[in-house]
């Protein structure tokens, strides 16, 4: 039994992400991190995996979402589909806070959240393409500024 707000949480104020089941817990299997993001932040550059599927049901607020040129918007009860190989990434497309909870199968690529989470574990364009490509995944920072500019979205 995990309660309401126990579990690991790493980030910053504007993005927390807190860990429910952690890969090793499944065999491997899956991993569930509840994502808290503050109105109008960037969740990640665009980016896809090469690994991992993931899925987001939306618990409170507005999600922004693009998948391959595509955007959409969810909210609380809907569950959006990223699967690997997809380019894609995410934003709280609301005035309110979102909270996202995030399956992963496998369940990898929650360790690549906790490492991002990491107090000092501040990534920029030049360092943090290598870290994503330890756990197979990919990053476009360039096709990511203009998603953040016509969505008034910090990053």
């Amino acid at each position: 039994l995990l309660r309401s707000g126990d579990g690991e949480v790493t980030g910053s104020p504007g993005l927390l992400d807190r860990y429910l089941l952690d890969s090793a817990d499944s065999g491997g299997h899956c991993a569930l991190v509840e994502h808290v993001l503050a109105p109008r932040v960037l969740a990640a550059p665009l980016h896809r995996h090469t690994r991992e599927d993931e899925y987001s049901l939306v618990l409170t607020g507005t999600l922004g979402v693009i998948q391959d040129g595509v955007e959409i918007t969810a909210t609380a009860g809907d569950l959006v589909a990223k699967p690997r190989g997809h380019w894609h990434t995410f934003w709280n497309a609301g005035d309110d806070t979102l909270r996202v909870l995030e399956i992963i199968t496998p369940g990898g690529l929650a360790a690549l959240f906790r490492r991002l989470g990491e107090p000092g574990g501040e990534y920029d364009p030049d360092t943090l393409p290598l870290l994503a490509a330890a756990y197979g995944c990919e990053l476009d920072f360039e096709g990511s500024m203009p998603l953040a500019e016509k969505h008034g979205l910090a990053f």
